[in-house]
């Protein structure tokens, strides 16, 4: 979920009534003023920026899906609960023989307390990820090939080191997790469904602050394992330290990633580590909030989705889809969008202005992308075989709301989005109809042996699959 600036009481418009509640106002809520498509694509529009002394609150509340409810997936496709009753399901990964592995997780004990902290819980609790983290990762198994799990058992939980897990990934006999703070691993082989061990630590990461998942993936020959590692804040108001040596230290982006101490409490960034020596090494950086990761099956190039920063508006900037080069700058704190700068963070760096990439595809502003898988082994149909499965959590600081949904980027014969493609909806129906309730918020995305779509929903509790009819 998308964090927000610094608040108080009276910016989030918050006052204690009668009887121990609590109401809720916001005083000129900032509203678009352009269409949701027109902030995305490759070249999307980009308008000025509104800076907010409070954010626009005007949060979807979660109430989960009601008996026989269910989301719409697009013309041709149908869609079923592939697993339900979960506690807060996240991401998803495949083993080779076909079993599903999710994790269970939510953010750990946050820090601060105090009235602003009361508030930021209860607004959490509204958006359906109030609840403490269940620290588990669950296998799931289909044995009859009906499209639903029948198995489930606790692969890892607590008790065997899970501390807010998102990542997974397997190499050869060894299971990679990333948790909120460290990325650890279990020796495994596909078929067991328990893990006794104790984890093995293999680097630890930064936690804290907002922004606690750590996605992972590894590269196809197994010898580098890539961490995606949140913003500790939106725009570095706690000051450039608490987002790692790398942002406290002046030098161009190829020479900072080079560092051997950038790694140090590094944040807002890409870690690329080699497992064996477990040394690591800033990938990319500059990305406020990067989540999934995946490769472009044509090129082998890495991707990766966004979260861009808040309080600039409800059309401004937009979350975004890119291809991540080692050595690059995404612009974060200073500069957005390929070079757009934040008035607002201080002190400036003009001179990074210039090394600024500008991602490849717009995906809406405070759509909230959590989740991405390529079209490799999809079987979907013609309309879906190159391309990008985004997953859109939605928004909590936008009027209206956006995103809830999970989209299809379509990509041409080069490994990039087509020149006009626009996201397409593959799956809906998350939220009321009155806009202001969620059913469910999509989360992980990932292919199943079968080559349907699997959805983890963590409002919901559900994992869906969309399948051809």
């Amino acid at each position: 979920m998308k964090t927000w600036h610094k608040i108080t009481l009276a910016s989030l418009g918050v006052v204690a009534v009668a009887g121990g509640g609590v109401a809720y106002w916001m005083t000129r809520p900032d509203v678009a003023r352009i269409a949701e498509l027109d902030t995305t694509g490759r070249a999307p529009v980009m308008t000025e920026t509104r800076t907010q002394n409070f954010p626009t609150v005007n949060i979807a509340q979660a109430t989960g899906w009601p008996a026989g409810a269910k989301p719409q997936a697009a013309t041709g496709l149908q869609v079923v609960a592939f697993a339900d009753k979960l506690d807060h399901p996240r991401s998803l990964y495949r083993l080779p023989n076909g079993d599903v592995l999710v994790a269970e997780a939510n953010s750990p004990p946050r820090e601060g307390g105090g009235i602003t902290g009361w508030v930021m819980g209860k607004m959490m609790k509204k958006a359906g990820a109030g609840v403490p983290s269940a620290n588990r990762i669950t296998l799931l198994r289909d044995t009859n090939g009906d499209g639903v799990a029948d198995q489930r058992s606790v692969l890892l939980d607590a008790a065997t080191g899970l501390n807010s897990p998102t990542g997974i990934a397997l190499v050869g006999n060894w299971l990679y997790v990333a948790n909120t703070d460290a990325l650890v691993r279990y020796p495994f082989k596909p078929g067991e469904t328990k893990i006794s061990a104790k984890p093995e630590k293999i680097f630890a990461l930064a936690g804290g602050g907002n922004h606690w998942a750590r996605n992972l993936v590894a590269s196809e020959d197994g010898k580098s394992l890539f961490v995606a590692v949140g913003s500790s804040s939106n725009i570095a108001e706690n000051g450039l330290e608490a987002e790692g040596a790398i942002y406290a230290t002046k030098g161009r982006p190829s020479q900072m990633a080079r560092l051997g101490d950038a790694t140090k409490g590094a944040r807002a960034a890409i870690l690329e580590i080699n497992p064996e020596t477990r040394t690591g090494r800033v990938f990319a950086w500059g990305l406020r909030n990067p989540n999934a990761m995946a490769f472009e099956p044509k090129s082998g190039a890495l991707w990766t989705v966004v979260n861009e920063r808040d309080m600039l508006g409800s059309d401004m900037p937009p979350d975004y889809l890119t291809q991540v080069d080692m050595g690059t700058f995404y612009g974060w704190p200073w500069n957005y969008w390929g070079g757009y700068v934040d008035k607002r963070v201080t002190p400036e760096r003009p001179d990074l202005r210039q090394y600024t990439r500008r991602p490849d595809f717009g995906l809406g502003a405070h759509t909230a992308p959590l989740g991405l898988a390529f079209a490799a082994d999809a079987k979907l149909g013609g309309a879906y075989a190159n391309g990008a499965f985004i997953s859109l959590h939605g928004s909590w600081n936008r009027e209206p709301v956006t995103g809830y949904k999970v989209v299809f980027v379509p990509f041409g014969d080069n490994g990039f989005p087509a020149k006009d493609a626009k996201p397409i909806d593959l799956l809906t129906g998350f939220l009321g109809k009155d806009n202001k309730t969620a059913m469910g918020r999509p989360v992980g995305v990932i292919t199943d042996a079968t080559g349907a779509l699997l959805i983890a929903d963590d409002v919901g509790n559900t994992i869906w699959r969309v399948s051809t009819k």
